[in-house]
C-alpha cells in the first residue's frame, strides 16, 4: 500500500496549516517512517555480522535526510562529486563510502582520493590503470549477464552499460592485485524497485558463489560483498509489499552455509535508496485550475520538474485528495502541471473525489527519485523539501529554487576564445 497509514495520519491533520505556513508545492519526508525502515532492516539483517546499509545518496540527496542515515549507522553510496561532497561534510570516513560511478572521469578518480579517501568500486576493468594512486582496498561491479534476466527498470543485463562481465572478473581482480590491491570487496546491482524477495535471494547466492570462483583463482578472501539496492516499493495500492523478514532469514542462511563451508564469510552490505525513503514521502501540490474539453482536467500548481516519474516512466503514484479520502472517487481526471509538455500529467483518466479549486493533493512515494530527478526545462522551478519531525514539528530542509538561482549560471566572468585557424 503506497504511503504508510501512520504518515497519512501524522500528516493529513496538520497538512493545511502547513501548507498554509510554507505554501505549495513542496516535498515532505516522514523522519519517524525513514528510522522505523531504518531499524527493521538492521532487525532482519542482525544475524550476518558486519551488515551494512549504504544509502543511495541519489534517491533523496539531502544532508538533513542523510544526517539521519548516519545517525542510524548507514554509510553513503555515491556516484558522483556533490554527492561524495555532502557525505564527506557529515564526518563520513573511508569505509562509509561507497563510490560507484560509471563512466568515470579522471577528476572524479582524483576528488575520490581526497582526504580519507572512500571504497572505490570499479566499474570496469579497463578503469584499473586510470586510478592515479591505486588504492589498498578495492572492489568492482559485477555484470552476470546472460546468466541472469534483469527487470523492467534496470533492464536486460546483457545490455546494460554497468559492471565487469563474468568473463573478465578473474582477470580484474589480478590485476588489482599487481597495481597494489591487498583487501577485497565484491558489488553488484542486477535489479530496481523489484518486490519478489526471491530474486534478491538469488542475487546473494550469485555474489557468494563469484566469491568462491574468485578465491579459487587468486586465493582472495572477500572481507565483503555488496548485493547492491533494487528493493521495490508498492506504488499501487494492490501490489503486495516486499517481504523482507522471510528475504532476510534466506540470505542470513546463505552466508551461514558459506561459513560453515569455507571457515570465513565476507560483510554483508547494500544500498537501498527507494525503498528507505520512497514511501516516506510525498508531494503535496493545491487545484488551482479546472479545464473540461475532451477530458476533465485538474492543473495543478507543481509540474514534472518536481516529480517525473510518471512522465519518464509511466509510473503510477497514488493520490490522495487531503480531507476527501473517505469520498467516493467518482470523477475521472487527468492531474496536470503547467510545463508545455504533453506528458506534463501526474495521473491519467484517474478516478478520484470531485476536486475543488484550493484541495490539496497528496502526490504519494515522492520520497526518493522525486525531488532529485527534478530539473528547470521551461522556466519551471524546483520545490522545497520539508521534514516532519519524529516530535510532530515541521523543519524545512531545502528552499525552493528561485528566478535568481535559474539565472545563476548566465552571470560569469567573460571568455572568449579565437582558435588558430
Amino acid at each position: 500500500m503506497p504511503m504508510s497509514e501512520g504518515f497519512k495520519q501524522r500528516l493529513f491533520k496538520a497538512l493545511p496549516e502547513i501548507a498554509a505556513h510554507y505554501g505549495t508545492p513542496f516535498h515532505i519526508y516522514d523522519e519517524q517512517g525513514i528510522r522505523e525502515t531504518g531499524e527493521h532492516l538492521k532487525q532482519v539483517f542482525s544475524g550476518i555480522d558486519g551488515f551494512r546499509e549504504y544509502f543511495a545518496v541519489k534517491a533523496l540527496p539531502n544532508k538533513r535526510i542523510l544526517e539521519i542515515m548516519k545517525e542510524m549507522g548507514f554509510g553513503f553510496d555515491c556516484s558522483s562529486i556533490p554527492e561524495l561532497i555532502m557525505s564527506r561534510e557529515l564526518n563520513a570516513g573511508l569505509e562509509e563510502i561507497m563510490f560507484t560511478s560509471n563512466n568515470t572521469s579522471d577528476e572524479e578518480f582524483a576528488f575520490a582520493e581526497q582526504g580519507e579517501g572512500c571504497i572505490l568500486n570499479l566499474d570496469d576493468i579497463s578503469l584499473i590503470d586510470k586510478v592515479p594512486n591505486f588504492p589498498e582496498l578495492i572492489c568492482f561491479r559485477y555484470n552476470p549477464g546472460p546468466r541472469r534476466t534483469g527487470n523492467v527498470i534496470i533492464g536486460n543485463p546483457v545490455e546494460a552499460k554497468y559492471g565487469v562481465s563474468h568473463e573478465q572478473v578473474v582477470e580484474a581482480y589480478r590485476k588489482a592485485q599487481q597495481r597494489g590491491a591487498t583487501r577485497f570487496g565484491l558489488h553488484t546491482m542486477v535489479a530496481s524497485n523489484e518486490l519478489d524477495y526471491s530474486y534478491m535471494v538469488e542475487t546473494s547466492r550469485m555474489v557468494l558463489s563469484l566469491a568462491e570462483l574468485v578465491k579459487s583463482e587468486l586465493d582472495i578472501e572477500f572481507e565483503f560483498v555488496n548485493i547492491g539496492g533494487g528493493f521495490g516499493i508498492p506504488y499501487q495500492p494492490e501490489q503486495s509489499a516486499l517481504d523482507i523478514d522471510t528475504m532476510a532469514q534466506e540470505i542470513t542462511a546463505l552466508f551461514d552455509a558459506f561459513k560453515a563451508e569455507h571457515g570465513f564469510v565476507p560483510r554483508m552490505y547494500m544500498e537501498s535508496g527507494r525503498f528507505m525513503t520512497g514511501p516516506h514521502g510525498c508531494l503535496v501540490t493545491k487545484a488551482i485550475n479546472f479545464k473540461d474539453t475532451y477530458r476533465q482536467y485538474v492543473g495543478v500548481d507543481a509540474c514534472m520538474s518536481a516529480l517525473m516519474r510518471p512522465a519518464l516512466y509511466e509510473a503510477y503514484h497514488h493520490i490522495d485528495v487531503v480531507g476527501k479520502q473517505d469520498q467516493a472517487a467518482d470523477t475521472t481526471y487527468d492531474v496536470v502541471g503547467s510545463l508545455c509538455e504533453n506528458n506534463d500529467k501526474f495521473a491519467v483518466q484517474r478516478q478520484l473525489p470531485k476536486i475543488d479549486e484550493g484541495d490539496l493533493l497528496a502526490i504519494h512515494d515522492s520520497g526518493a527519485h522525486g525531488h532529485a530527478m527534478g530539473f528547470q526545462y521551461n522556466g519551471r522551478l524546483r520545490p522545497q523539501e520539508l521534514l516532519l519531525r519524529s516530535n510532530g514539528t515541521v523543519e524545512l530542509i531545502r528552499r525552493a529554487e528561485t528566478e535568481a538561482d535559474y539565472f545563476a549560471t548566465q552571470n560569469f566572468t567573460s571568455n572568449e576564445f579565437s582558435p588558430a585557424k
